[in-house]
């Protein structure tokens, strides 16, 4: 027996697949089931979390739309392989069959009803997937970028005892912090004295090391490891970590080592009560470079 508009004859059993009503109610309930779970892992999520109910309702939403998605593709999608090739209809009752056979009226609208089931389904997941990502914490914002320096904040030691420049001596080396914020983590910098005919400031910077007081950043610019050691005879700071070097007289550039960015430096300045203060705070990220990469 041939098929009227040529080619094989449809198979009984993909017809049936094409039209199955039971099938999509049991698929709509696997996405319902989908819908309901990742509505509750994100209604448990947010109320604070608990890690055993969040993972029983992930697996029943995972299984609901993978319980679904098998049914869908078992019950309501043709197996082939198929090869069918048709000819236009060329008759009046072969149009109209024609026509009968791509509307599907009722089979086209319950499929719609089962997309909108996967999209409930998929979006609640996504939704629930969303929460996780306060755990990362409060946005840095712009901490990576700026410290406490701010114009005319004194230079302290860790006990907050402003410092005067009569309190480093040639050649010696403090480290010191912004007043108010002793052993701060991102404010710590090595100030350091010099002879002022001995620097080459870069442009822009002729006024940043008032008397040859000059200040750079204590954290390293390759891991972070705070920067200590100062050798008089080279002008050079050293990070112990690493071993990375920085010419003090330079701008603090790196002569050595794994860093591959300088010490950010402080601008200075003696304020009308003979303390060291800052003109600002640094012009560029403190750290290692991986932090400020843009």
């Amino acid at each position: 027996m041939t098929h009227p508009h040529g080619g094989e004859p449809q198979l009984p059993d993909d017809a049936a697949r094409r039209d199955d009503p039971g099938g999509e109610v049991v698929i709509l309930l696997g996405f319902l089931l989908c819908f309901l779970g990742g509505l509750g892992l994100t209604i448990v999520y947010a109320l604070g979390g608990q890690p055993q109910a969040e993972g029983v309702l992930l697996a029943v939403a995972l299984f609901g739309l993978g319980f679904g998605l098998v049914t869908w593709a078992h019950r309501l999608m043709p197996h082939g392989p198929f090869d069918e090739p048709r000819e236009l209809p060329t008759s009046e009752a072969e149009r109209e069959a024609f026509e009968r056979d791509l509307e599907q009226g009722g089979v086209l609208g319950r499929r719609k009803l089962l997309i909108g089931g996967l999209v409930a389904a998929a979006g609640s997941l996504g939704i629930a997937a969303l929460f996780p990502i306060r755990s990362f914490g409060p946005s840095p914002g712009k901490s990576l970028v700026t410290t406490p320096w701010r114009r005319g904040r004194r230079l302290v030691t860790d006990s907050n005892t402003p410092i005067r420049p009569a309190d480093v001596p040639l050649e010696g080396l403090v480290t010191a912090f912004p007043e108010g914020l002793p052993n701060s983590a991102d404010g710590q910098i090595v100030l350091i004295r010099v002879a002022p005919g001995l620097l080459q400031p870069k442009p822009g910077r002729a006024t940043w090391a008032p008397e040859g007081f000059i200040a750079y950043s204590k954290v390293c610019t390759h891991a972070g490891c705070p920067v200590g050691l100062y050798q008089a005879e080279s002008h050079q700071l050293l990070c112990p970590c690493h071993q990375s070097a920085f010419d003090v007289l330079d701008a603090a550039k790196v002569v050595f080592g794994p860093a591959f960015r300088a010490l950010p430096q402080l601008p200075l300045a003696i304020d009308n009560e003979g303390y060291l203060v800052a003109q600002s705070d640094f012009h560029e990220p403190i750290g290692p470079s991986f932090w400020n990469r843009g």
